[in-house]
């Protein structure tokens, strides 16, 4: 089943965000944040790469499995894994340390591959959140693959310097130094020495005081290891020790188009907007745990924080069961009318995303598709409270939904918004674009309140080539940030469109979140 995290705009960024935690805001240079916000994209990178040279790894071996076998020689019996010649080379791979334990590694990591893929991420997230945290098993395998000696250098390289030559052996083999010197330096042995004995006293040639001994590799992969992993074990434990204690649950709310908001409160919980949380509820599962965008960032002057998520999948099904009794889930829960006991609840984080950019840039163009809003909604909110502190000066806020019930769910904190900004005389700082991409007759929300934001609702798809030429005209020279938090072909437009010039001089940003 699928188990779908769609409060936050992807799912697939889960592993590479989940590493030691950074702040961005940290870090002076806007490229520089930039670039650290490309966690996700260097962790598969570094997966792809692992998984290329792992294949070339594994083929070498079984070449050099075969050969050992096939090209067995009791000269250099330390050297040779095989025992004897001609011996079964699967025999190398299963019954050695280094072949058991490769062959071990190249199942985890292909269980690590497959699980990662598209289809399987989205068919049952489940299956690639437990199968990645095999990684653990597969560093451990990879300090046990090198310590079975398979890899040995020469000890006593003094008394049998390489290229030597072994005297005793050419004469135990009734071989004369001429020809030995023929066949192994592919030179005529030198006519103007008579004796064996004056050609060695009278050139540099380097003779053999004893068979060549060998000893296996001291293990050196646990100190490239173990160095990571420690920090990695750390983070972990600190994130532990942040998240033990469980949140209070303030209310929950059922929004229209499967849609629940959680409002709570911990102490000492600080968040900026734009990041994301990861929730944990024991009693609907003792190990899963799924980030979710805050909606709702907490302030000087207020404690609560929320989050909005979609019903899509088992576990958000079964979370929503817990918060909202069935007669209820089409209402909203007022807590101090009804009483309710909530489950626990626990959060990690908050963890960064790049849309704690937008509010460092002049202008920036947010562009939502659907749930995708959430991330923007806590900027909306920050907005709200007061704009003042922040370098944006100007927004545009374009929101795509299928559903006209699906704008029901920050309808209100639009229409703050929008007339917070015209009692301020500041109608320009915030511009509101709403799009239905499909109707089915009802061309606007309901209710009186909502006059402003359907004076803005246009039926359709928004025409982006003339959107970003509009912006660019009215922002002539200035840097513009791009988010986008939906489908890929919508980022893959915008993202394109971005990196396009104009005439106006404007340049764009482009920073993304995506559905998996």
């Amino acid at each position: 089943m699928l188990t779908a995290v769609t409060g936050l705009g992807s799912i697939e960024s889960t592993m590479a965000k989940n590493l030691p935690v950074i702040s961005i805001h940290q870090v002076p240079s806007r490229r520089t944040r930039r670039l650290l916000d490309k966690s996700r994209t260097f962790h598969i990178t570094c997966g792809v790469t692992i998984c290329i040279f792992s294949g070339v790894h594994v083929a070498a071996h079984l070449v050099n499995a075969l050969n050992f076998s096939v090209n067995y020689s009791e000269d250099f019996v330390e050297l040779n894994a095989a025992r004897y010649r001609n011996e079964d080379p699967r025999k190398l791979l299963f019954t050695t340390v280094p072949g058991l334990t490769g062959v071990c590694m190249v199942v985890v990591l292909f269980l690590m591959i497959t699980a990662s893929t598209y289809a399987i991420r989205v068919s049952n997230y489940d299956i690639f959140w437990y199968t990645h945290n095999l990684f653990f098993v597969f560093y451990m395998l990879l300090m046990l693959h090198v310590s079975g000696g398979l890899l040995k250098y020469q000890t006593n390289l003094d008394t049998h310097p390489p290229g030597c030559i072994n005297l005793n052996r050419t004469s135990s083999q009734n071989i004369s130094l001429p020809e030995y010197f023929s066949e192994h330096f592919h030179e005529p042995f030198p006519e103007e020495f008579s004796k064996p004995e004056e050609f060695t006293q009278n050139t540099f040639v380097k003779i053999c005081m004893e068979e060549p001994r060998f000893q296996a590799n001291f293990p050196q992969t646990w100190l490239w290891i173990s160095g990571p992993l420690c920090l990695y074990c750390a983070e972990r434990l600190y994130r532990y020790i942040r998240s033990n204690k469980p949140v209070t649950i303030i209310s929950v709310i059922s929004h229209p188009s499967d849609v629940m908001e959680i409002r709570m409160v911990k102490e000492n919980f600080k968040a900026r907007p734009g990041q994301y949380i990861i929730l944990h509820c024991p009693s609907v599962s003792a190990l899963e745990n799924h980030p979710f965008t805050l909606t709702m960032c907490p302030t000087e002057t207020k404690a609560t924080f929320g989050v909005h998520l979609k019903i899509v999948g088992d576990w958000t099904e079964r979370f929503r069961d817990l918060l909202l009794p069935p007669s209820s889930q089409d209402s909203e829960i007022l807590p101090f009318i009804q009483s309710r006991s909530y489950p626990k609840l626990y959060i990690d984080g908050p963890f960064g995303s790049p849309f704690e950019e937008s509010l460092n840039y002049e202008i920036s163009l947010c562009v939502a598709g659907g749930i995708g809003v959430t991330p923007f909604a806590s900027i909306l909110n920050t907005l709200l409270d007061d704009w003042k502190p922040y370098k944006l000066r100007r927004l545009y806020f374009i929101w795509v939904c299928r559903d006209i019930q699906s704008f029901r769910w920050f309808a209100d904190l639009l229409c703050m918004l929008h007339n917070k900004f015209w009692q301020e005389n500041r109608p320009d700082y915030v511009n509101i674009q709403l799009y239905l991409s499909q109707t089915d007759g009802i061309q606007k929300i309901i209710g009186e309140k909502y006059h402003a934001l359907n004076s803005r609702l246009f039926i359709g798809r928004p025409r982006w080539k003339l959107l970003f030429d509009e912006i660019a005209k009215y922002n002539r020279g200035k840097t513009v940030g791009v988010f986008c938090c939906g489908p890929n072909s919508l980022s893959k437009t915008l993202h394109k469109l971005s990196n396009q010039n104009n005439s106006y001089g404007t340049r764009f940003e482009y920073n993304k979140e995506s559905f998996s």
